[in-house]
C-alpha cells in the first residue's frame, strides 16, 4: 500500500556547498547503502531538534569532513518529495574554512568545476542548488527608457566592468528597427565581459540576436504551458505572489524575480511585500528568486538571510554617468 501524505517523513538537512578559490565545488558521495545510495551530493546532515540550520551545518561539516566553517551565508531551501520521505534541503555557500576538507566518515570526495557538476549523478533533491551556484547574486534591469543611446550603452558597460554579470534588457517605446539594434549591441557588450542578457521581449528578437535568455512578464509566464520551445534558453519570470511562484516551479523556469519588496521611487503607492511575506513566499518554491523593488547594494546580506537568491534592480544599480 503506498504511504500518503501523512506517512511521509520529513527529514531537515543542512548542507554545505564548499567553493574554493579555483572556483571548484566539493562533492561526496553517499554510501552505497544509504538512502540514494552512490550518488554524489554536498556534505551535510540531518539537523536536530534544537539546532538551527547554521549550527547543524557547523556540526555537520566538523563531523564529516574535519574543517571548521569561517564564512558562508544562506544560499537556497530546497524542498523535495521522494516516494518514502520528504527532504528540505537549507542549502549554505561556504567560502572560508579551516583544515583541509577529508572524508572523515570513509566517503570519497571530489573538487568538481562548477560548470561540470551537471555530468555528476545526484539526488534529485540536489538538482535546484545547480541552477543557484550558476546565476549572480545581482541581476540588474536596464531603464525602460531611453534618451541618448551612446549614454546608455557607455552605462552597461560600466557595470559590466564594476562585475555585473546578469542583465535583463528591458526597454520600451523604440521603433522596431532601432530596438533591434541597441539589443544586439548591447549583447555583444554583455559577451565581451562574460555577462549574459536576458531580453524582455519576443523569442524571435531573442533568438535573432542572439541573448542568452529570456524574461518573462506576469502575462507571458501565465500564459505558458511549456517550456520546451525555451529549453535552449535561461529562462526566468516576474512574479508577484504565490501562484506565479509555483507557475515557475511546474514550468521548470531557472529563477525568478519577486516584487515589490520594498516601496519605490517609480510606484510609491504599490502595495510592497516587505521582507517577512517574500522570506515566505521564498520557503514554498525551489526556485533561485531574487528580490526586486527598492534594492540598492547594501541590501544583499539582508536578502539572502529572507531566502533570496540576490537583489535585482534598476534604479539603485544602474550606473550613473
Amino acid at each position: 500500500m503506498p504511504n500518503t501524505a501523512a506517512e511521509v517523513a520529513e527529514i531537515h538537512v543542512a548542507a554545505g556547498v564548499l567553493k574554493n578559490p579555483k572556483g571548484e565545488i566539493l562533492l561526496a558521495r553517499r554510501s552505497p547503502d544509504s538512502h540514494q545510495g552512490g550518488l554524489w551530493e554536498f556534505p551535510g546532515g540531518k539537523i536536530e531538534p534544537g539546532e538551527t540550520a547554521r549550527q547543524a551545518l557547523l556540526r555537520e561539516l566538523e563531523e564529516e569532513l574535519g574543517v571548521g566553517v569561517e564564512e558562508c551565508r544562506p544560499l537556497i531551501r530546497v524542498s523535495h518529495c521522494y516516494a518514502d520521505r520528504k527532504v528540505v534541503l537549507n542549502t549554505w555557500l561556504v567560502s572560508r574554512w579551516r583544515g583541509e576538507p577529508q572524508g572523515k566518515e570513509g566517503q570519497p570526495l571530489s573538487w568538481v568545476p562548477s560548470h561540470e557538476l551537471y555530468r555528476w549523478p545526484m539526488p534529485a533533491a540536489d538538482k535546484p542548488i545547480l541552477n543557484a551556484l550558476r546565476l549572480p547574486d545581482t541581476y540588474l534591469i536596464t531603464p525602460p527608457g531611453i534618451e541618448n543611446q551612446e549614454r546608455f550603452l557607455g552605462q552597461l558597460e560600466e557595470a559590466l566592468k564594476s562585475g555585473i554579470s546578469l542583465l535583463q534588457f528591458r526597454v520600451f517605446g523604440l521603433e522596431a528597427g532601432r530596438l533591434e539594434q541597441l539589443a544586439r549591441e548591447a549583447c555583444l557588450l554583455c559577451s565581451e565581459h562574460g555577462a549574459r542578457m536576458m531580453l524582455n521581449g519576443s523569442l524571435a528578437l531573442a533568438r535573432k540576436i542572439g541573448a542568452h535568455g529570456l524574461h518573462l512578464d506576469r502575462r507571458r509566464l501565465l500564459s505558458l504551458r511549456s517550456r520546451e520551445e525555451y529549453a535552449d534558453l535561461l529562462l526566468s519570470a516576474s512574479c508577484h505572489n504565490a501562484r506565479e511562484l509555483r507557475w515557475v516551479e511546474h514550468l521548470g523556469v531557472d529563477f525568478a524575480v519577486l516584487s515589490p519588496v520594498l516601496p519605490t521611487m517609480s510606484h510609491p503607492d504599490a502595495e510592497v511585500l516587505g521582507w517577512e511575506r517574500f522570506r515566505e513566499l521564498c520557503a514554498e518554491i525551489s526556485v533561485p528568486v531574487y528580490a526586486l523593488g527598492g534594492m540598492s547594494a547594501d541590501l544583499l546580506e539582508q536578502s539572502w538571510a529572507q531566502g533570496a537568491q540576490g537583489i535585482a534592480g534598476i534604479r539603485g544599480l544602474w550606473p550613473v554617468l
